[in-house]
């Protein structure tokens, strides 16, 4: 295995993506979407990236890229179809031991971008290790169907569980059995049936009779 699997936390950090068309726009709308403050330098971007420019959602240089332009950036995308360009970016990254994707070019990479599942706090990574990135897609279409809303609703409830047991002052080493029992038990079929007078005899059973459904999502929301 030559990939190092992580999930990364890009909350607040700035990212620099180098191409605004179908690919950056694709690329940005990803790192929006967890959290990252994130800079397009292109001579021309996508209606769709020009209007979170406008909206403020994003900063838009519309120019040629300039070695600079990864100054004090976490993360690069070289999403261009010039191929000199995209080597600049890889050498300019590396040079600074930035993290560094360029699109469709893994052999450039020091890290790829797996296809994701994502329902709720679940995420499912696929990836090829850059060697098919259109099977990674397929599967990723596969296991849409096989992961439900109720998965996102579990890890709420199990979420909210853990805070108030925390809050109890239980030790976390005490947690363990607590959650392989709700699991065990069945609670995941019992959201997806919305059964919720089975689901807060479980945990009752389980946990306490102070531990409802209900209040345990009105608490996590």
């Amino acid at each position: 295995m030559r990939y190092y699997p992580i999930c990364l936390d890009i909350q607040e950090r700035c990212c620099l993506v180098v191409g605004g068309g179908q690919v950056g726009t694709r690329k940005v709308r990803t790192l929006l979407d967890c959290g990252a403050r994130v800079t397009v330098v292109s001579p021309e971007a996508t209606p769709e990236l020009t209007e979170m420019a406008q909206q403020g959602r994003i900063v838009w240089e519309p120019r040629d890229y300039r070695s600079d332009d990864q100054n004090g950036m976490f993360l690069v995308i070289g999403a261009t179809d010039v191929e000199a360009l995209n080597r600049r970016i890889q050498q300019d990254a590396e040079a600074a031991g930035r993290l560094c994707n360029i699109a469709d070019q893994p052999e450039r990479c020091n890290f790829v971008l797996p296809a994701v599942i994502q329902k709720g706090d679940l995420m499912i990574a696929v990836s090829t290790s850059g060697k098919s990135p259109a099977f990674a897609k397929h599967l990723r279409r596969l296991l849409e169907g096989q992961f439900g809303p109720e998965y996102a609703i579990f890890l709420d409830l199990m979420g909210a569980v853990r805070q108030r047991l925390l809050a109890q002052a239980h030790a976390p080493e005490e947690h363990k059995p607590i959650f392989e029992q709700l699991i065990s038990r069945g609670l995941l079929e019992l959201i997806r049936s919305d059964d919720r007078a089975a689901i807060d005899r479980i945990l009752a059973e389980v946990v306490g009779p102070d531990f409802l459904y209900e209040d345990l999502l009105g608490e996590e929301a």
